[in-house]
């Protein structure tokens, strides 16, 4: 074949290894609603639970909506939740391990994201002003917070 080809990635040559990807990121509302979310007293449930759902079923769907990232055998999910009343925020860690050829960071963040839109999905309606916007509600700070290969 002539010319360089466009968008390759060619693993077929790393050995499987062990790969643990930590990611982080907070959804920061406004404490009223943080107090809904940690007692667990939302209308739509409960949302750790529907929000590490959308986490796991996010890692999985990695490869289908990161087009580089190649489909993996996802051995491990682990989802935490994490509150700090001062800052009026929820940290959601998505721990995700596996033995492939390639690293699972991107299926970690994505989870993370999945984690945090699903969430702000279940407290909208508490987090709308007189216009329907949302002035204190963001998602922040999405980072690997940690990525190991042993092998």
């Amino acid at each position: 074949m002539e010319g360089r080809p466009l968008g390759t990635v060619d693993i077929s040559q790393k050995p499987p290894i062990e790969r643990v990807a930590v990611a982080c990121g907070r959804l920061k509302v406004k404490r009223e609603t943080l107090e809904l979310i940690a007692g667990k007293r939302l209308p739509k449930g409960d949302p750790e639970t529907a929000s590490t759902v959308a986490a796991l079923n996010a890692v999985k769907d990695t490869p289908r909506i990161l087009p580089y990232c190649h489909p993996i055998p996802i051995e491990s999910v682990k989802v935490y939740f994490d509150y700090d009343w001062n800052e009026g925020t929820v940290e959601v860690c998505v721990e995700v391990k596996a033995r492939a050829k390639t690293g699972v960071e991107m299926e970690a963040l994505t989870g993370t994201a999945a984690a945090l839109l699903n969430l702000w999905d279940m407290v909208k309606a508490f987090e709308k002003d007189e216009a329907g916007q949302y002035p204190h509600t963001s998602i922040e700070g999405i980072i690997v917070k940690s990525k190991v290969k042993r092998g």
